[in-house]
C-alpha cells in the first residue's frame, strides 16, 4: 500500500478518534480561567496495563493546561482499570486510545466505552478543556482553535511524532476530557487539531503490543520536575 493510500485511511480513521460526547466549548480559555492547576514544568507517569508499564513525560512547559488535566486525573485514579477502548494498527499504524472513566466501572457495556468523560464529583458535570496549542515562536499556547498550514505546524512545539499522548476529543475543538491517545507512528495529519501535552520516554514495545480490551491498571504519578 502507498503512503498516500495508507494516509488518506487514517485520516478516514480520525474522523472516529474522538467518540466522547460534547458540550458547548468553555467561555473562558487557557491557565487563568482553569478549573484544575496547570502544570508548571515536568512531571513523569507509570501508566502500568494489562502488557507492562510504560512511562510517559508530561510537558507543562508547552501544554500546561492539558498536562495539568492529565495529572489531575492522575492524582484522583481516574485512569485506574480503564479500558483502552481503540487500537487502530492496521493497515497502518495509528493510535492506542483508552481513558474513559466509565470503562472502568462495572456494568457498563462495552458498545459505550469511548463515549463517556470525566465528571467532577462536586457539581456531577463533565470537565472540559480547551484545545491547547503552542508555537515554538511564541511565548505561550493557542487556546479554543485548530491551527493548519504547512508553515504554522511545522513550528509546532509538541507534534504529533511515535510516541507523543494526546488529547481525543469530539468535533468540537474544546471538548478534551479524560480520553487520550498514544501515536503509534509520526501523525503529521493530526499536528494542530488536537493536543500532545507529553511523550513516551520508555515502554513503547509495550504500546505496541496492546490490543483492545486491554486495560490501564493504574495511572501513578512518579515525579513532578521543573
Amino acid at each position: 500500500m502507498n503512503r498516500y493510500l495508507a494516509m488518506l485511511l487514517s485520516i478516514f480513521a480520525l474522523l472516529w478518534l474522538p467518540a466522547c460526547s460534547t458540550t458547548a466549548a468553555p467561555a473562558d480559555l487557557g491557565c487563568n480561567q482553569a478549573v484544575n492547576t496547570c502544570l508548571q514544568g515536568t512531571a513523569r507517569v507509570a501508566l502500568n496495563t494489562d502488557k507492562g508499564q510504560v512511562l510517559i513525560e508530561l510537558d507543562g512547559k508547552n501544554a500546561p493546561l492539558t498536562a495539568g488535566n492529565f495529572l489531575d486525573l492522575v492524582k484522583r485514579g481516574a485512569y485506574n482499570n480503564t479500558v483502552f477502548h481503540r487500537v487502530v494498527n492496521q493497515p497502518t499504524p495509528f493510535v492506542v486510545q483508552g481513558g474513559d472513566p466509565q470503562s472502568a466501572k462495572p456494568g457498563v457495556s462495552a458498545s459505550l466505552f469511548g463515549t463517556g468523560n470525566f465528571l467532577d464529583p462536586a457539581s456531577g458535570a463533565p470537565r472540559f478543556i480547551p484545545l491547547e496549542v503552542k508555537l515554538n515562536s511564541e511565548a505561550a499556547p493557542r487556546y479554543g482553535r485548530p491551527i493548519s498550514g504547512a508553515r504554522v505546524t511545522d513550528q509546532l512545539a509538541l507534534p504529533h511524532h511515535r510516541g507523543a499522548v494526546a488529547m481525543a476529543r469530539s468535533q468540537d475543538p474544546n471538548s478534551a476530557s479524560a480520553q487520550f491517545y498514544v501515536a503509534l507512528s509520526d501523525l503529521p495529519e493530526l499536528d494542530g487539531r488536537y493536543a500532545v501535552f507529553g511523550r513516551v520516554i520508555e515502554g513503547m514495545p509495550v504500546v505496541d503490543r496492546i490490543v483492545q480490551g486491554d486495560r490501564l491498571r493504574k495511572a501513578e504519578l512518579l515525579q513532578v520536575g521543573k
